[in-house]
């Protein structure tokens, strides 16, 4: 079990395990990225940085997000979350934003809404 003093509720990590993906799957949504994540996920790939921008990371608002396959009518997944064995791909080089789910500023008043889009949350 995860807590965080600043969250009122705590993430089983253990639930993962048994679940589809719903945190990467869904609306779609800016997965942040920096310069420095970009350039661990590009040595990770065996590609240039180049290489790895171009193919997947695109600008939304301004900034580098990671892109999105469309699934269906407003469903969405990350470009690096794989269908068949419903985990990420990248997972050792992930970007920080994916690495502190559940715990985003966002969801410290919007726990509800977490406990939809994630089986793992316990309040």
């Amino acid at each position: 079990m995860i807590t965080h003093d600043k969250y009122k509720y705590s993430f089983d990590e253990t639930i993962c395990d048994g679940c589809d993906g719903d945190c990467c799957i869904g609306e779609s949504g800016a997965i942040w990225i920096d310069t420095d994540e970009m350039t661990r996920l590009s040595v990770y790939l065996g590609e240039t940085l180049a290489q790895t921008t171009d193919k997947y990371i695109e600008k939304r608002a301004g900034r580098d997000s990671i892109k999105e396959v469309k699934i269906s009518t407003d469903n969405y997944r990350c470009v690096f979350f794989d269908m068949a064995t419903k985990r990420c791909s990248i997972y050792d080089v992930r970007p920080s934003q994916c690495g502190a789910f559940p715990f985003w500023e966002y969801y410290k008043n919007n726990i509800e809404e977490l406990k939809k889009e994630c089986k793992a949350i316990v309040v």
